[in-house]
């Protein structure tokens, strides 16, 4: 048995999983804030800690980067992969933030809509990186990558039906900049859903 004292692959596959499972941790938790509007303070301290949680994940990925010998595949999309799931996680936070500081009493339903969508694509995104470590599965990647985009253009289009909403209500000048904050918030999150389906598909195209 040849033994070597270079590490060659690292330990990607298990730190991409870990991550994708606290997206759709995450994405349930903000999910639930918005569906069921209460203990607003606990809920966001919590998806703040996912998000520190989520950091040290993608630092250590970043280390294994310039650790390991040979990588699974392309350093630029590990690290393209790692830095666009991190962003999905920092507009989830974002949002629950947002929501809190801006002292929000009553989510909207379009709202509530663009949280589940983020939820529904991380759970797809989960799928997703799940069959990076069986190279001969990759191609069946494609078909949850499709779905992404699907949920990200029903996004696009509850976004912009909700910012025409604000200038056709009764809404306040102060209102409509809250909620076109965190209306932007979740659609980046939507978004970058999207970005990581490109990376993953640019992956199954190069590898599989």
């Amino acid at each position: 048995m040849r033994l070597s004292l270079i590490p060659r692959t690292g330990r990607f596959f298990d730190l991409f999983e870990e991550s994708a499972r606290k997206l759709v941790v995450a994405s349930e938790a903000l999910a639930d804030l918005l569906e069921h509007f209460e203990n607003v303070d606990s809920k966001t301290a919590h998806l703040k800690d996912l998000e520190h949680e989520a950091d040290e994940i993608t630092h250590e990925i970043y280390l294994q980067v310039h650790k390991t010998f040979v990588t699974p595949f392309d350093r630029e999309d590990i690290a393209a992969l790692a830095q666009r799931m991190d962003d999905v996680m920092d507009y989830m936070e974002g949002a629950s933030t947002t929501i809190r500081t801006y002292g929000i009493s009553d989510p909207t339903q379009a709202a509530r809509g663009l949280a589940d969508l983020i939820r529904l694509q991380c759970i797809q995104l989960e799928k997703a990186v799940s069959t990076l470590r069986h190279r001969g599965q990759l191609k069946s990647m494609l078909e949850l990558l499709k779905e992404i985009n699907r949920l990200e253009n029903e996004a696009d289009s509850l976004y912009l039906n909700a910012m025409a909403e604000l200038f056709q209500g009764e809404k306040s000048s102060v209102d409509i900049i809250k909620w076109r904050d965190i209306y932007d918030q979740l659609e980046q999150g939507t978004d970058s859903c999207e970005q990581v389906a490109h990376i993953l598909e640019a992956i199954v195209l190069k590898h599989a």
